[in-house]
């Protein structure tokens, strides 16, 4: 695909400032004065998007929502006012992404209405720090981050946990009238296995036994030291929980309607929201692709191994531990030797906490399995850290790209990446001493293909999630894959709730293809080579963006 199609594709998603309303509010019009006007709008964008709080919980209410569809219009002029034509192609990205952000709330407000649909939302304990920009899937704000506070609390943030926890109870029970109408049968019958995970984080926290881990580490969370007053805040909100997810159970069989948003509605999103220039049929005939080429490649690679002893899992703790940090050691050096990644001090710290517990035979989910094996395939993919330590530690000179994207518009560059980071990887030579592993890296390709296949089928309603779940596993290899055990159930409903979320670890990598193929052709024409390390460096600069974004910024231009 050409790169001007691409462009073009993009920029139609996106609409042009062209494309004004004549019907633009007086006060827009003063909006219309460069690139630091799109920041003040984009500021205060963010703070709109928050909800406004009432009676001590955040209001998701139907007057409330209903308020911000009321508004939406007149954001969207605003910034329809503001004309990038002739800015820096940096400062029009930026533009894009405030205006993708914006459909994205209009997406939320005509068809995911989460609040509205999926009891899941609900959930606003976060033990841990997820591995990508924000949180997966829509959640709902404030998120209360229990990684986020040092234990004992001071008291500050003890004043500041009571608020969070203490308006669980009111917000579960505005759940429930926001929920009255739901009929999405899916979002109903999995959502408890979320609901759950707040409620044992709770407990935990209540018992001193919870776990939190950042990117900086892990520790445990306690209320040593903790007020009365949260002690009995933390004990409401356990109460109101367990009575919130024996509500959803009651609720779940009645409950017959479809979960997923349809193939049209899946379309506009994913041009319009996560600027992906591919609709749900090409998304179809591109994972069966990837999937046929996964099985394909595995059955080649164990052709060629045939004479070899098999990759056995590690046999024990000891062992396994052992092999972890002399394997994290050889990812680190390979990277920095092999001119991937510039040395940083970051790099290894990013990894260490990441390092996983030995699993005995029988307590083995997917990735369990493949990392008793080699642990470098993970440490791949674990290039999620590596971002965020760098978003961290060299944030973006735009504001509007230092955080997070709403609406996950960053997953196809996030999840994409770190799954082709995987590959990419083998291609430069990470297994050449030991060539099994290259088996694990078609297997994991295979699983990822699978899953996300079986997400679209979801998302059109033409599958329910445990059809899912069963393709799912049936065309994950070497049966690592349980339809019926967490791993699984968590996953596709996460492609459930969030559209193109399951799809995004293959387009994002084939996206990534793309690019590289768009850059080094440019190079050629220009008598320059391509070096991969020069590539990345463009690459990971430009932030956590769409990767159509990220082309059109760092691809050389004729």
């Amino acid at each position: 695909m050409a790169i001007a199609y691409r462009l073009a594709a993009v920029m139609l998603a996106m609409g042009t400032a062209a494309a004004i309303s004549p019907a633009i509010p007086a006060e827009a019009q003063t909006t219309a004065a460069g690139y630091p006007a799109l920041v003040r709008l984009f500021q205060e964008w963010r703070a709109f998007a928050r909800p406004e709080w009432r009676g001590g919980v955040p209001d998701y209410t139907a007057a409330g929502m209903a308020a911000k569809v009321a508004a939406l219009p007149a954001w969207q002029a605003r910034l329809a006012a503001i004309d990038p034509k002739g800015w820096p192609v940096a400062q029009q990205t930026d533009y894009q992404l405030v205006k993708a952000e914006m459909n994205g709330m209009d997406f939320d407000q005509r068809v995911l209405r989460p609040w509205a649909r999926d009891p899941s939302f609900y959930v606003t304990i976060w033990p841990s720090r997820t591995d990508v920009p924000s949180r997966e899937a829509p959640v709902a704000s404030p998120e209360t981050l229990l990684y986020a506070y040092k234990y004992p609390l001071s008291a500050a943030d003890q004043k500041k946990l009571l608020g969070e926890i203490g308006a669980i109870p009111g917000f579960l029970a505005q759940g429930r009238v926001n929920l009255k109408d739901a009929n999405a049968r899916d979002l109903w019958f999995y959502s408890v296995a979320s609901l759950d995970g707040q409620l044992k984080a709770l407990q935990q926290l209540q018992a001193g036994t919870l776990r939190v881990s950042t990117l900086e580490g892990s520790w445990n969370a306690n209320l040593n030291g903790a007020s009365p007053a949260l002690k009995k805040a933390v004990a409401d909100a356990i109460a109101a929980t367990q009575s919130f997810i024996d509500w959803v159970k009651a609720e779940a069989p009645g409950k017959t309607g479809p979960s997923g948003v349809g193939k049209d509605n899946y379309n506009w999103y994913q041009k319009n929201v996560h600027l992906v220039p591919y609709t749900w049929d090409d998304e179809v005939a591109l994972l069966r692709r990837e999937l046929d080429r996964a099985h394909a490649s595995l059955r080649l690679e164990e052709h060629n191994n045939r004479n070899l002893p098999p990759l056995d899992p590690a046999p024990d703790a000891a062992t396994f531990d052992k092999m972890a940090r002399q394997r994290l050691d050889k990812f680190v050096d390979f990277l920095v030797r092999q001119e991937v990644i510039p040395d940083k001090p970051y790099l290894k710290d990013a990894l260490v906490p990441q390092i996983s517990r030995f699993a005995p035979e029988g307590k083995r989910p997917f990735f369990t399995q493949v990392i008793l094996r080699e642990p470098m395939l993970l440490y791949s993919h674990d290039v999620h850290w590596i971002d965020l330590a760098r978003m961290r530690d060299e944030p973006h000179p735009s504001l509007i790209r230092r955080e997070a994207s709403l609406s996950n518009i960053w997953d196809v560059r996030a999840e994409g990446f770190a799954t082709a980071f995987e590959e990419l990887l083998m291609h430069a030579g990470l297994y050449d001493d030991n060539p099994r592993a290259r088996e694990l890296v078609w297997i994991m390709l295979a699983n990822r293909a699978a899953r996300g296949l079986a997400s679209l089928y979801v998302q059109s309603n033409e599958w329910t999630l445990k059809q899912a779940g069963h393709f799912h596993a049936e065309w994950t290899p070497r049966g690592w894959s349980n339809p019926n055990d967490e791993l699984t159930a968590f996953e596709q409903l996460l492609y459930l709730r969030q559209p193109g979320y399951g799809t995004s670890y293959i387009i994002g990598k084939l996206e990534l293809d793309h690019v590289i193929a768009a850059d080094s052709h440019a190079l050629d024409r220009q008598g320059r080579p391509f070096a991969l390390r020069d590539f990345l460096d463009k690459w990971n600069g430009a932030g956590m963006i769409p990767p159509a974004l990220i082309e059109n910024e760092i691809v050389p231009q004729p």
